[in-house]
């Protein structure tokens, strides 16, 4: 099972200010609701209530505490490897990584894979994408839009491949 962090991410790292986007992609919005729509998707508590209605077809929250929720379709996990766990229970190939910050950094080590949007400019904000070496990726596809472009990224193997 892969696990996959999608974000999207201004050129000096900043993803959100004070629980919101700083910029306004509609088109963004669209793509990064049609790739997740069918998987698994896994977020911290906070941001998972920043949503509405969360894009995925199920939503395993890492919390620190137990919780219930109100969709049937959402589940607690305590750790990386729980919610990983949770996700291949449900028979999912994949699971997206969606944030905070925080869970972004937890999972960083533990990717496959980052489907990164690149929002041209620097923007005011208090949470950044963890920092990565790109020696241990390889960037597979590149997707340009009008206002930004879709970065696919793959973890290499240890031999330097992906």
């Amino acid at each position: 099972m892969k696990l996959i962090s999608v974000a999207a991410v201004a050129d000096n790292g900043v993803i959100g200010d004070d629980d919101e986007v700083p910029w306004h992609l509609p088109e963004d919005k669209q793509q990064y609701r049609e790739r997740v729509a069918d998987h698994p998707t896994i977020y911290g508590r906070r941001t998972y209530e920043m949503f509405d209605e969360p894009p995925g077809s199920a939503y395993i929250v890492l919390s620190r505490t137990e919780r219930e929720y109100d969709r049937e379709n959402a589940y607690h996990a305590e750790s990386v490897d729980d919610a990983a766990e949770i996700a291949e229970s449900l028979g999912a190939d994949r699971a997206y990584v969606l944030g905070g910050a925080g869970i972004y950094d937890l999972f960083q080590p533990h990717l496959d894979g980052m489907v990164l949007t690149r929002v041209p400019g620097e923007y005011e904000g208090d949470t950044r994408y963890p920092e990565f070496d790109e020696d241990d990726w390889r960037l597979a596809e590149t997707d340009e839009y009008a206002n930004f472009t879709v970065e696919t990224w793959e973890r290499r193997d240890g031999d330097g491949t992906a």
